[in-house]
């Protein structure tokens, strides 16, 4: 490898570059999942309700987003529909938009798991004092189905942090897209900058999922104690 490639890196503005792409990243990773994960609370606990017609639109909701990749959410939203219907909206937006239903269906899956893996005799308990269904979730169940979602809940946040790889798509100014635009700007100088540039994103992915790792054990230590 070229030893001045790590010139690259610290020429000009390109680390500070990096950093501003990687916070780009970070907050519409947290932002999506803040939406999402209150959108997905609320259907999770719609799913555990004796509807059948209800639990059927979730159900379907949670498939299509299973089942159609991220990537073909993102140009339909992005560069079909707004052909479509004559919106147009800012990149970041289509990204938090698309990331944040797909968080959502996919939570809801774990809320409603989480919900139905509750004792039934706690529910019966709660009922038997006089609480209403919602008084039920809010006081009893849901607190109870906190323990069990976090696993599975800090799993998903890693999986949104690394599908934001494919923001780049979209022309969302990410640091996989900040990164692609510095190795092309020196590609004739230093080709095997290459390695330098996707080794230091490698590490800003790895530090964003390994501190989540951190908090979910955290949390898990606080809540057994």
């Amino acid at each position: 490898m070229d030893l001045l490639a790590t010139n690259i890196l610290f020429a000009g503005n390109n680390f500070q570059r990096l950093l501003g792409g990687l916070w780009t990243t970070i907050w519409i990773a947290l932002l999506s999942l803040a939406i999402g994960l209150i959108l997905g609370t609320v259907l999770g606990m719609l799913r555990t309700l004796n509807n059948r017609f209800l639990r059927l639109i979730l159900r379907l909701y949670l498939e299509f987003f299973r089942i159609v990749p991220t990537v073909v959410l993102l140009f339909l939203v992005y560069y079909i529909l707004p052909r479509q219907l004559n919106i147009n909206l800012p990149a970041d937006q289509v990204a938090v938009l698309v990331f944040a239903l797909w968080v959502a269906a996919e939570f809801s899956d774990i809320v409603r798991g989480a919900l139905d893996s509750v004792p039934q005799h706690q529910r019966e308990a709660g009922l038997a004092i006089g609480l209403s269904h919602w008084q039920l979730f809010h006081y009893v169940l849901l607190p109870q189905a906190l323990t069990l979602e976090l696993p599975a809940t800090i799993n998903l946040a890693t999986r949104v942090v690394k599908t934001t790889s494919l923001l780049m798509l979209i022309s969302v100014m990410d640091v996989i897209n900040i990164g692609q635009q510095i190795i092309e700007a020196n590609g004739q100088t230093h080709p095997n900058g290459i390695f330098l540039i996707y080794g230091v994103i490698f590490f800003f992915y790895f530090i964003v999922d390994y501190l989540l790792s951190l908090l979910a054990k955290r949390m898990n230590i606080v809540r057994q104690h």
